[in-house]
């Protein structure tokens, strides 16, 4: 069985920008639940001139202390690493008090009726679409665009190479796995995003949510494999009857926290979708989440 060696203890206090390192900083929003951990922590790269990454959610404590801690400073650009209500919508009441330049991959994308994208920032397009590669400047230094879609398609990591820092947004996080949610979100591409950290020689991760993660290539590793377990637990338990998703969701998550059973059915969802779509699996017309489902 996969071991995941999560990293949850921070030390931290609310609305008070910290150093983490010598050209970053982090403050961390009043927003905590079982999907953000503590709350969010927007960082701040440079000194004098800085990014702000992930300017996170629409709470005026937050969007005031963010202000005011950078009072003497000047905020250039507001760089976002995906469009969830946790991430981005901050970036709205800054750009109005400083002008910042937004940077992003793109508005988000999935369907704007569906319910479950009710987490999504739409008010967010980037006045600097990114692409992998693409880089901000950020004083003699610079972050660049990692594209990691699966939790969200718009998903982007940045590297800051002075430090060989990756902040890795909720691609991966030390705290918790990502929860990967169709129909923007996707299965197949987070694994694939997941195997292209392992050709990147970040030392260390850190995640919009949480603390830092120290060995973060054995982390993505461990993340691989559980994902990996999970497949082939939906595999094992489908037959030929066909069963639903909440069936495979007790049988698989033992011990979950009730809050979180949609959640989880949504994740398996998205592992049934890979597996319909990859031929292992079979339901009647399109995958949905009331479907049944079997080898």
């Amino acid at each position: 069985m996969a071991t995941i060696d999560y990293v949850r203890d921070l030390a931290f206090e609310y609305a008070v920008l910290e150093t983490v390192s010598p050209n970053i900083r982090r403050i961390i929003a009043r927003n905590p639940g079982p999907f953000t951990f503590h709350g969010t922590g927007t960082y701040v790269v440079g000194h004098g001139k800085v990014a702000i990454i992930d300017p996170g959610p629409d709470i005026a404590e937050h969007i005031d202390a963010v202000l005011h801690a950078l009072r003497n400073e000047t905020i250039e650009s507001l760089v976002i690493t995906h469009t969830h209500i946790d991430h981005s919508p901050a970036w709205a009441a800054i750009k109005r008090a400083t002008g910042a330049a937004t940077y992003g991959f793109g508005p988000h994308g999935g369907d704007p009726n569906a319910a479950v994208e009710q987490a999504a920032d739409r008010s967010f397009v980037p006045e600097h679409a990114m692409v992998e590669g693409d880089t901000v400047a950020v004083g003699g230094h610079r972050l660049t665009a990692v594209h990691t879609p699966g939790h969200t398609s718009n998903h982007l990591c940045f590297a800051l190479e002075a430090e060989k820092v990756l902040f890795s947004g909720d691609h991966v996080m030390g705290w918790s796995t990502s929860v990967i949610v169709p129909p923007d979100g996707n299965m197949a591409d987070y694994m694939t995003s997941l195997e292209k950290l392992l050709h990147r020689d970040d030392a260390i991760y850190l995640p919009t949510h949480g603390p830092a993660i120290p060995n973060p290539k054995r982390h993505v590793e461990s993340f691989i494999a559980h994902r990996g377990e999970r497949r082939d637990g939906i595999l094992r338990e489908l037959d030929q009857s066909g069963k639903p998703i909440l069936d495979l969701v007790d049988k698989l998550y033992l011990g979950l926290n009730p809050m979180l059973r949609p959640a989880a059915a949504r994740s398996v969802f998205a592992h049934l979708i890979e597996l319909v779509d990859s031929g292992l699996v079979k339901t009647d017309g399109s995958p949905r989440l009331d479907g049944l489902y079997r080898r």
